[in-house]
C-alpha cells in the first residue's frame, strides 16, 4: 500500500497511475487545504459584496447574463450537477474514472477555484473508499472540459447518481455511500462548477495511455526482432553507426534494441556468411526501426503536453491571488486532442508493419524455408493462417480510428461554446488503438516464436529463447491444429504483462 499526497503544485504521473490502477490512498497536504481555504475566502467577499461574476452569482454556457439572487445561488450549483450528468452509454473503466477524480483533486488543490477544502476532501473520500462513479462513454465534447463525465462524478457527491459495483453492475451512489459510512456534501456558490470545468478525464485516458505506449513500443522491438530472427533477417540494418546519420533519437533506440535481441543466437549465425541470403530485407523488417523509433518520438512528445497539463489551471472561471474572478479558455482540451491523436497515429503504423511481418512468416514465398502459415502439415492444417487475417482486420480498424476527432469540432449551448476540441474522443479512441497494438503484436509474437520453433534443432537469441519460454508453457511445439483464440489471448498477456520482458532484460539488460 503506498500513499499519493495531492500537493498545492499538483501530482505526477506516477501519482495517478498508482491510484488508478493501484491499492494508493490519497491524502491532501496542509499546504493544499489551505490554498483552497484561501481562495475561498475570495469567492466569500465576492457573494457578501454582491458582484456580479461568471459561475459565483450567473447561470453557465449561454445563460452566462442570467443573474441568480443569493439565496438560490447554492441551488444553482446542485442544479447544474445534475442537468449536466447527462451521458449514455456503457460506462467508463474504474482506471479512468479514478484518474479523472483525482486529477480533479489535483485541480482544485491548486487554489485557483475557490471551493471549500471539504470538497476536495469529499473526493478524496470516494477514492479511498473505493466508491467509483458509473460514468458514461458519451458525454463530452472536451470542450468546457469534460463537462458530462465530471458530473457524472460530482453527482454521486451529492449523494445521487450511480457507482460501479464490484461486478461491474450499476449501484444507487446513495446506498453506496451509505454502506462505507459516507454522507453526502451539500455545495456552495461556485463549487458545482468547479467541479466540472476541466480537461481531468482527457488528461487521465492520456496520461494511462502514455503509460501503456512506453510499455508496447518497447514489446514491439522485442516481437519485430524475434519475427526477423524467425525469417533469417539480417542484423546488418541495425548497426548503431546507420542510425546516427540519421539523428532522430526514437530510431536509434530501437534500432540498438533489435540489434541487441538479436545477439547471441545459432539462428542468425546459421546464415551470416551465406552468399544466397537477400543483399536486402523486406522494408517490414529493415524499416522496423524507422517506424518504431518515429512513433517514440511522437511519445516524447504527447509525454511533454501530458507533463505540462498536470501544472496548469483548467478552472473557469479562477480565482487570482489578488482578488480577481477571471473567466479563461484554459478548459480547453486542443492541447490533449492534437496529441492523442498524433499519438494514435504513430501507435497504428506500430502495429501495421507487425501485421506485415506476419504475413510475411506466414507465406511459404517469402518466408525462407518455412512451411506454409506455420504448420508442420499445412493443408490438412491452416496453422496461423486466420490469425493473420484477425491482424489484417484490426489494422484496418485502427486506420479508421487514426482518423482525427480534433479537427471535428460541434458548436454547442447556443454557440456560446462554438468551437470544441473533442479531446475525450480522441483520447478514448487512442486506448482503443494501442489496446488493438496489443492484439497486433500478440499475433507477431505467436507467429515469431511459433517460426522459431520449427527452425530447431537451431537455438535463438537469449530473447527467443525467453519468449519460447514464457510462451510455449501454453502454446507448445508446433503440430496439428488447434483451438487458436486461447493461444491468442495468452500472448495478449505476455505483450501486456511485465514477465516477458524482464526475462529478456535479466538476459541482455535493459531495454532503451
Amino acid at each position: 500500500m503506498t500513499t499519493v499526497t495531492i500537493l498545492s503544485t499538483g501530482v505526477t504521473p506516477a501519482d495517478v497511475l498508482a491510484v488508478a490502477r493501484g491499492t494508493a490512498k490519497v491524502v491532501l497536504d496542509p499546504a493544499a487545504t489551505e490554498a483552497m481555504a484561501t481562495s475561498r475566502s475570495i469567492v466569500d467577499r465576492i457573494e457578501a459584496a454582491g458582484r456580479p461574476v461568471y459561475g459565483v452569482s450567473t447561470g453557465f454556457g449561454a445563460l452566462a447574463n442570467t443573474f441568480v439572487a443569493p439565496e438560490r445561488r447554492a441551488e444553482l450549483q446542485h442544479a447544474l450537477i445534475r442537468s449536466h450528468a447527462a451521458g449514455v452509454g456503457a460506462p467508463m473503466p474504474r482506471e479512468v474514472v479514478r484518474a479523472m477524480m483525482l486529477l480533479r483533486v489535483r485541480s482544485l488543490a491548486l487554489g485557483r477555484s475557490g471551493v471549500r477544502p471539504l470538497v476536495a476532501e469529499a473526493l478524496v473520500d470516494l477514492l479511498n473508499h473505493d466508491v467509483t462513479p458509473w460514468v458514461p462513454e458519451h458525454g463530452s465534447l472536451g470542450a468546457s472540459g469534460d463537462l458530462a463525465p465530471l458530473a457524472h462524478c460530482a453527482l454521486v457527491l451529492l449523494g445521487e447518481g450511480w457507482v460501479l459495483g464490484p461486478s461491474g453492475e450499476r449501484v444507487p451512489a446513495a446506498d453506496a455511500l451509505h454502506q462505507v459510512g459516507l454522507k453526502p456534501v451539500s455545495l456552495a456558490a461556485k463549487e458545482g462548477l468547479a467541479l466540472i470545468n476541466g480537461t481531468d478525464g482527457m488528461l487521465g485516458m492520456l496520461l494511462l495511455a502514455v503509460s501503456d505506449a512506453r510499455h508496447l513500443f518497447a514489446m514491439a522491438d522485442v516481437t519485430a526482432a524475434l519475427a526477423i530472427e524467425a525469417m533469417l533477417g539480417s542484423e546488418r540494418p541495425f548497426l548503431p553507426e546507420l542510425h546516427a546519420i540519421r539523428p532522430h533519437p526514437g530510431q536509434a533506440a530501437s534500432a540498438a534494441n533489435i540489434h541487441r535481441l538479436l545477439q547471441g543466437s545459432a539462428v542468425m549465425d546459421s546464415h551470416r556468411d551465406d552468399l544466397a541470403h537477400a543483399v536486402q530485407d523486406a522494408y517490414s523488417m529493415r524499416c522496423a526501426p524507422q517506424v518504431a523509433g518515429a512513433a517514440r518520438d511522437t511519445l516524447d512528445f504527447v509525454e511533454v503536453v501530458a507533463g505540462r497539463e498536470l501544472l496548469s489551471v483548467v478552472d473557469n472561471p479562477v480565482v487570482l491571488p489578488d482578488g480577481r474572478v477571471e473567466s479563461t479558455g484554459n478548459f480547453h482540451g486542443g492541447p490533449l486532442g492534437f496529441a492523442a491523436d498524433y499519438l494514435a497515429i504513430a501507435a497504428a503504423e506500430v502495429g501495421a508493419i507487425a501485421e506485415r511481418r506476419v504475413d510475411r512468416l506466414l507465406d511459404v514465398t517469402r518466408s525462407r524455408e518455412l512451411p506454409a502459415f506455420l504448420s508442420p502439415d499445412a493443408g490438412v492444417n491452416s496453422g496461423l493462417m486466420i490469425a493473420q487475417y484477425t491482424a489484417a482486420g484490426i489494422v484496418a480498424e485502427n486506420r479508421r480510428l487514426a482518423a482525427p476527432a480534433s479537427v471535428d469540432s460541434l458548436p454547442t449551448s447556443g454557440m456560446q461554446e462554438d468551437h470544441v476540441s473533442m479531446g475525450w474522443a480522441a483520447t478514448k479512441k487512442l486506448r482503443t488503438v494501442l489496446d488493438n497494438l496489443t492484439s497486433l503484436l500478440a499475433v507477431e509474437l505467436l507467429a515469431a516464436v511459433r517460426g522459431l520453433q520449427l527452425r530447431a534443432p537451431l537455438t535463438p537469441s537469449p530473447a527467443g529463447r525467453a519468449a519460447l519460454d514464457v510462451l510455449g508453457r501454453t502454446i507448445g511445439e508446433p503440430g496439428p491444429d488447434v483451438f487458436l483464440a486461447p493461444l491468442m489471448e495468452a500472448a495478449r498477456d505476455v505483450v501486456r504483462g511485465p514477465e516477458l520482458r524482464a526475462a529478456i532484460e535479466r538476459e541482455i539488460g535493459p531495454l532503451g
